[in-house]
């Protein structure tokens, strides 16, 4: 399938997920056969502002063939200004988050905010499509802010006419963050009002809850966020493959990624989490968590991976 100008290798992609899809985790759900993968959620008043934190967030490796950004925002001069800065004219694929159901996001009337305001949503998108021109821009939404409302239909129609190239919706609204079963219908009326590519989100956790999704959506792509975490290898899983991942070489690896990015302690305290999700289902995995956890070194880091090899994998 095509996003604008874009060739994807198939129609599963990882979209942002704050506090994991880090340059690591991106590489990794890359090689497993994920179509994009995007970067956590920028600022783009951040951005704009010079903050060290975010300049380490834009971390790229060559080992993603298609660089994308997520930034979020609600004022349309600091996208424009933000998607022109001079770190994000790697990325191939700018993206809009109109979905984050974070307090202090939403607060800001950034994220899921936007879904109150839809011509202030359409003119953000517009002026990231401008800022951005001639690469692509995508948008991730959720169904409504509120429970029981339907706005997504009514917001991926402007982020269309604005100039998105695509859209990817949460089955979910705002109020109920990752509560309750993912509403597909409300994906499937989204994917009828529009004529770009509609990728669905939400729940999507192996082949069963692919093909449901596929069939009661109609949507042109999935986006596999929270079954992707301590798993970059569901991937090649939903396309069918049998896999038998090596973890404590998965895990090494991602921490190799990381520590030439950010010094050894930073990258030890970002592996925990990663660690903690590999481990969930696993034999002894409290063990490993508790090992993970108390890591002070990239030593601990591995001796907790080991921890993960062979028949200690339920």
């Amino acid at each position: 399938m095509k996003i604008g100008p874009l060739e994807l290798s198939g129609n599963i992609i990882m979209p942002a997920i704050a506090g994991y899809t880090d340059i690591g985790m991106r590489a990794l759900a890359y090689r497993f056969g994920a179509a994009l993968a995007f970067t956590e959620m920028i600022s783009a008043k951040g951005l704009v502002y010079g903050s060290a934190h975010t300049e380490a967030l834009l971390a790229t490796s060559d080992f993603e063939p298609i660089k994308c950004v997520q930034l979020f925002g609600s004022e349309p001069e600091f996208i424009y200004r933000a998607v022109k800065h001079e770190q994000l004219q790697k990325f191939d694929l700018i993206d809009l988050n109109f979905g984050c159901p974070v307090p202090k996001i939403v607060s800001n009337g950034d994220g899921s905010a936007l879904l109150k305001d839809i011509p202030r949503l359409k003119e953000v998108v517009a002026a990231a499509v401008e800022a951005a021109a001639p690469r692509p821009v995508t948008a991730k939404m959720r169904l409504g802010f509120r429970l029981g409302e339907l706005v997504s239909p009514l917001a991926a129609r402007a982020a269309e006419e604005a100039g998105a190239k695509a859209v990817t919706v949460h089955g979910r609204t705002r109020e109920e963050y990752y509560s309750g079963k993912v509403d597909l219908i409300g994906i499937r009326e989204t994917k009828n009002a529009v004529s770009i590519p509609v990728f669905a989100n939400g729940d999507i956790v192996d082949r069963a809850s692919l093909f449901e999704t596929a069939y009661v959506t109609g949507a042109d792509g999935f986006a596999v966020a929270r079954g992707a975490i301590g798993r970059p290898y569901i991937f090649r899983e939903l396309s069918g493959e049998r896999v038998s991942p090596d973890i404590p070489a998965l895990i090494k690896e991602h921490f190799d990624m990381l520590s030439n990015v950010y010094p050894d302690g930073v990258a030890v305290d970002m592996m925990k989490k990663h660690i903690a999700a590999y481990a969930k289902g696993a034999r002894g995995g409290k063990a490993v968590k508790l090992k993970a956890f108390a890591a002070k070194s990239k030593e601990d880091i591995f001796a907790a991976a080991d921890m993960l090899r062979g028949d200690t994998v339920a």
